[in-house]
């Protein structure tokens, strides 16, 4: 047998003067007079029987009851309102092409595609994997995701993620070479898609930037760079965002607890006359709270002067 609820207006009552501790201010945001609501939470306290408030006075102050009862009734009017919102909010539908890194395409949108697809189904996605950033320009996107920022005409722009550096390599390659120190590092490659700028940058923040460093294989972008890491061809700096689902699965694992910021950030940029359109808004902020509710990664101790000595094995 369904259980009996309380008429819905005295408790809308109760929680607005519950929250403003005022029948007089609930009373103005319902848009009712005094003592609509004062009749409306004496009715809800007879129905309950038990008294939701302690009146001393001009005074209003919750009782143990009323306490317990307000967060529940506030949270069930927001999912109610919630979901009347994405009830009547424009449908999302239609095709959108999206360009992107190859990296970040393989190894953090096409893992989460289809989370996307169960959720708007009527969004059909063209995925085009592209380092070229001439492509922003062109007119076969309606949206880039792209590492650093610069004037785009008639492109708008987000700030989406500021991503960290930090090696990565094959588990396999550090159970038959172990590196406990980053001294141990010249005697493994170093693979990297930019002429080695970045690791310099993270070599200077270990303390060795004179360290030299046996052999180095370079790759046109960080998608081949982190690929050769997971066939176990030597170690590669991995971005926060790209390495969070690979460091998961164990495909790769961090031998230096060292981390470094990235001197770029992601960037979501899109068609200005489409930034109002429902198919827009719903993939960026699909993006933004794919990005919000599946924190990347734990800390790692972030060394500033000196090279660790005997830094921790990290298998995520």
């Amino acid at each position: 047998m369904a259980k009996r609820l309380p008429p819905l207006n005295p408790l809308r009552a109760f929680e607005a003067a519950a929250r403003h501790l005022s029948m007089s201010r609930a009373a103005a945001e319902l848009n009712v007079t005094h003592g609509a609501v004062s009749h409306q939470v004496r009715a809800l306290e007879r129905t309950l029987k038990t008294a939701l408030f302690i009146r001393d006075g001009n005074a209003l102050k919750l009782s143990p009851q009323g306490e317990a009862l307000l967060p529940r009734v506030t949270a069930a009017f927001t999912s109610i309102t919630d979901a009347v919102a994405e009830l009547t909010q424009p449908v999302a539908e239609g095709d959108l092409a999206i360009a992107c890194l190859p990296s970040l395409m393989t190894f953090w949108l096409l893992p989460r595609l289809n989370r996307f697809a169960q959720r708007h189904p009527g969004v059909r996605l063209k995925l085009i994997a592209t380092n070229d950033k001439r492509r922003v320009r062109s007119q076969d996107a309606d949206v880039w995701i792209t590492y650093g920022v610069e004037a785009w005409p008639n492109r708008d722009w987000k700030l989406w993620f500021e991503p960290s550096l930090f090696p990565v390599c094959s588990p396999a390659l550090i159970n038959t070479r172990p590196i406990r120190t980053t001294d141990d590092l010249r005697g493994h490659t170093l693979l990297h898609a930019d002429g080695g700028r970045e690791w310099n940058t993270w070599l200077n923040a270990a303390g060795l930037p004179e360290l030299t460093i046996g052999s180095r294989h370079q790759m046109s972008d960080a998608n081949l760079a982190t690929l050769a890491a997971i066939y176990g061809h030597g170690i590669a700096l991995c971005d926060s965002l790209t390495g969070v689902d690979l460091l998961a699965e164990g495909r790769l694992v961090v031998p230096i607890d060292l981390k470094i910021s990235a001197p770029e950030a992601f960037y979501v940029v899109y068609r200005r006359e489409l930034g109002r359109s429902p198919l827009m808004r719903t993939f960026i902020d699909w993006l933004f709270a794919e990005t919000h509710a599946h924190r990347p990664l734990p800390d790692f101790s972030t060394l500033k002067s000196q090279a660790p000595r005997q830094p921790r094995k990290r298998q995520v």
